[in-house]
Order: structure tokens, then C-alpha cells, then sequence
């Protein structure tokens, strides 16, 4: 695979043997953040005992211009364990236990998304999806490198036409936080990487070429890593192709380090429209006041913004937290989209449910809330057999006359079926009406209201 470093030295980890992107200070790495970070060598010590966010605990002395710079936050991210550990309390055995994880899945995440998580509680929503997991080791056996079988359906590196009328963009492999229930997981041991020109202009014109596709999803990664220059050169073009209607950008970026989502960043998109930005909020913590302000920003810039999560154990998997996570999005203005079962990927099994647990989520938020909130569950299939959405079965019985249908108390109702092609019958008006009535309904110059009839 052709791939572009992002103007920056590489190098390897002896501990790891893996690929990373150093850090640099000039303006050019700034606008494309690095794919390895450094956390501050100064952090200060809370005094014992006194309880405080991550935030306040680590990075209080920091002004807020600066925990607000999305690139600061980005060069900063948290990628190893001894890194880790300074934040999160960690037993030596834990420590040994993530090293091995970190080896086969590596670690990152934001400082902002770290300062979410209850560092003293390893049952944390947010945690599980952010921190590794031995499980994910003594569990891989189970699930699949390639589940969707992305690669089979790649029509030019990066390109993954499965549907007739669209097609999907995948422009890096760097995100800002590596979710540990990524369906791309595979991609974490590729080191940094951003698609070259020559390949972005391979992509385009398979567009050009194929008139079908009226739809482009640009994703990652995360293609919000890329600066804001870089992704409009990439979006203009896209645009500039006529038969091309929407282009989606799907981002977690809004969760986990909204800062991202800047003017210079809605400036541009707004310029593209339509476009429409689906992001990944999991549980009702991550709606943050900087989260809803990116969404608002977004919003504000004609970009409509959607909700897919993922349906996660121990993390979402109870009406309750998904009621709560729909009701803040609406509040947020975002609209819950799908709700995904998770895919079957290697190391991420322990964080799969049965499927009957998303059906009955479903089941529990119909009619106790509005239909604006309750997502779509929607199965992705292995083999690129594409989505596939479940509901709740409120059909009992039917016949060419009649169903019977469950509603959400459980109650059951009668539904006369219509015929699927009705004949239309004369009906009388006489037979219909009498006396005055009559009168009312004979149009001027009938003399015999027999005559005048109406279909049934």
C-alpha cells in the first residue's frame, strides 16, 4: 500500500516494534497532527484525598486556551501504558496484562476524553471503550480480522463500493481515540498513514467513471485528522463531480475531542453542501457542553449531524442508557440514527452482546418515547452482505383479510387488511341517502339520481 507520511520523521518502538510519527513543531505537522504523542513532563500532584476530575488533577495548571487547542490535545494524546498509568490507578499485573494488549492493539486516547472517565471506577462506560483489556487477548481467538470484508470490495485502495449508488472513502488509518470496539482494528498495526494524492485521484476518478454513485462517505480513521486544507481539497474535488448528490463525513472527533470542530473547519464545509456528518456518541457522558457546542457549531454551518452508536456490554446495553444517551442527543440537536450490533472483529468480544439484547432495547424505548428518538438496530453482515436492520416483532398473525398486530403495551389489535388491487363498485346514491340529503348531492340536471354514483 502507497501511503504519505504527514511531514514528519518516523520511527520504531523498540518495546512494541511498531511504526509511530514523531512529533514536530513546525506549522505544517500542526495543522496534520502526529500520530505519536508526549504527555507533559510537569503534571501536578493533587494532595492526597481530594477528589477531582482527571482534568483538575493533571492538567489544572494549563489555561484553557491551551486545553482547548485541539492540536495541543492531539500531540498529547496517551499511547502507552506508563503513560496510562500516571492517570488511572494500575496494579504492577494490570500493567504487564495491558503492555501485552497494547503490543497486538495499541493505546490512544485524547487528554480531553480522559478526564470523562471515573479513574477509580474499572467498571467506567467510557473507560471500557477507551482503555485496553486483557480480554481482548483471551478472547481474540474469537471474531474475524476482516469482518465486512472491506478489502474484497475495495475497487482501488481505499474505495469500498458495496452498495450500487455509493461508495466509501477511507483516507487514513489515524483517529484521535482508538476505540477498543473498532470495526478497522486490523488497521492499528499499519503505523500512521494517510492516503497518497495519486491514490485520493485514483478514487475520483473511479467516481468519475461510475455515474451510479450519487453518494460519498469520506471515513477513516478518521478524516478529520487531516487539516482542514487537505480535506477540502479532497471534498472540492468530490463536489466538482456531477452526478455525485451527498458526501458524508463520518468522524468521532465531536465525542472525543470536539475542539476539533472549529470555525475555520464549519467555514469550509459549509461551502460543500449537502453534507451530512455522522458521529458516534455510545453513552449520555459524552454529551458534554464542548461536545453539544461542536455539534451546534455544525449544525449552525448547514451540516446536519446523526448518531450511530454501537451497542456495547457493561457500556449501553439497558434501555435506561440508551433512553438516556437518545433524549441528550435530541437536547444536543443530533438525530439518533442506528444503533449497530457490534461487529464480530478480532478483540472485541467481550464487548459484543447477544442480538436479542438490542431488539428488546429497541422494544423498551418504542412507545415510552418518541419515535424521533429510538434508533434503527441494524446488523451489519459479515461477508459484505451489507446492513441489515431488526425490530421488535409486533406482527402475531395475518391472512389476505386481516392482521394482528402487538402494540407496545402488548396489547393486541385487529387490522383489516386492504386488497391489493380494489375493485371499484358502483354504489347507488339512493341506496346511500334518503330524503333531503339526497337533494344536497344531485348535481344540477340529473334526473335520475340513480344515475349518479360514487366509488366505494
Amino acid at each position: 500500500m502507497k501511503t504519505l507520511s504527514i511531514n514528519m520523521k518516523s520511527h520504531s518502538s523498540p518495546s512494541q516494534g511498531k511504526t509511530y510519527i514523531e512529533s514536530c513543531s513546525n506549522s505544517e505537522a500542526e495543522d496534520e497532527p502526529p500520530s505519536q504523542t508526549r504527555i507533559c513532563s510537569d503534571l501536578e500532584e493533587e494532595p492526597p484525598g481530594k477528589k477531582s476530575s482527571i482534568r483538575h488533577r493533571f492538567f489544572g495548571h494549563l489555561p484553557d486556551s491551551t486545553w482547548n487547542d485541539w492540536r495541543w490535545q492531539f500531540r498529547n494524546r496517551i499511547t502507552t501504558i506508563d503513560q496510562l498509568a500516571r492517570f488511572i490507578p494500575l496494579t504492577h499485573q494490570q500493567q504487564a496484562e495491558l503492555k501485552l494488549v497494547a503490543m497486538r492493539y495499541p493505546l490512544s486516547v485524547t487528554p480531553y476524553y480522559l478526564s470523562l472517565i471515573d479513574p477509580d471506577n474499572p467498571d467506567d462506560p467510557l473507560r471500557k471503550q477507551a482503555i485496553p483489556d486483557i480480554l481482548e487477548l483471551t478472547m481474540g481467538i474469537m471474531g474475524k480480522e476482516d469482518p465486512l470484508e472491506e478489502r474484497r470490495d475495495s475497487v482501488v485502495p481505499g474505495l469500498v463500493h458495496r452498495y450500487p449508488d455509493r461508495v466509501l472513502m477511507v483516507l487514513t488509518n489515524i483517529c484521535p481515540m482508538l476505540c477498543r470496539h473498532c470495526t478497522r482494528k486490523r488497521e492499528w498495526r499499519s503505523g500512521g498513514w494517510v492516503r497518497t494524492p495519486g491514490e485520493v485521484a485514483d478514487m475520483l476518478d473511479y467516481i468519475r467513471e461510475h455515474k451510479v454513485i450519487r453518494d460519498v462517505i469520506i471515513s477513516g480513521g478518521d478524516p478529520l485528522t487531516l487539516s482542514t486544507q487537505r480535506l477540502e481539497d479532497i471534498i472540492s474535488k468530490i463536489r466538482k463531480i456531477q452526478h455525485v448528490e451527498i458526501i458524508r463525513i463520518g468522524t468521532r472527533f465531536p465525542v472525543v475531542l470536539p475542539q476539533r470542530i472549529d470555525e475555520e473547519l464549519c467555514a469550509m464545509l459549509s461551502k460543500y453542501a449537502p453534507i451530512w456528518l455522522n458521529t458516534h456518541f455510545n453513552h449520555y457522558r459524552e454529551i458534554t457542553p464542548e461536545a453539544a457546542a461542536a455539534c451546534d457549531r455544525l449544525l449552525r454551518s448547514g451540516v446536519p449531524v446523526n448518531n450511530q452508536s454501537v451497542l456495547l456490554r457493561g457500556i449501553n446495553d439497558t434501555v435506561e442508557t440508551q433512553m438516556k444517551l437518545c433524549h441528550g442527543l435530541l437536547r444536543i440537536k443530533v438525530r439518533p440514527y442506528y444503533l449497530f450490533q457490534c461487529d464480530e472483529v478480532e478483540g472485541t468480544e467481550h464487548l459484543r452482546t447477544p442480538v436479542d439484547v438490542g431488539i428488546s432495547i429497541i422494544e423498551g424505548m418504542r412507545g415510552h418515547t418518541s419515535g424521533l428518538a429510538v434508533p434503527t438496530f441494524v446488523i451489519d453482515l459479515s461477508q459484505g452482505g451489507g446492513k441489515v436492520p431488526l425490530q421488535p416483532n409486533y406482527l402475531v398473525a395475518q391472512t389476505d383479510e386481516e392482521l394482528v398486530l402487538r402494540n407496545y403495551q402488548g396489547r393486541l389489535f385487529h387490522y383489516r387488511n386492504p386488497e391489493a388491487q380494489p375493485s371499484p363498485e358502483l354504489v347507488s346514491v339512493t341506496s346511500l341517502f334518503n330524503g333531503p340529503e339526497l337533494q344536497q348531492f344531485q348535481p344540477e340536471g340529473a334526473k335520475d339520481a340513480d344515475r349518479v354514483i360514487i366509488r366505494s
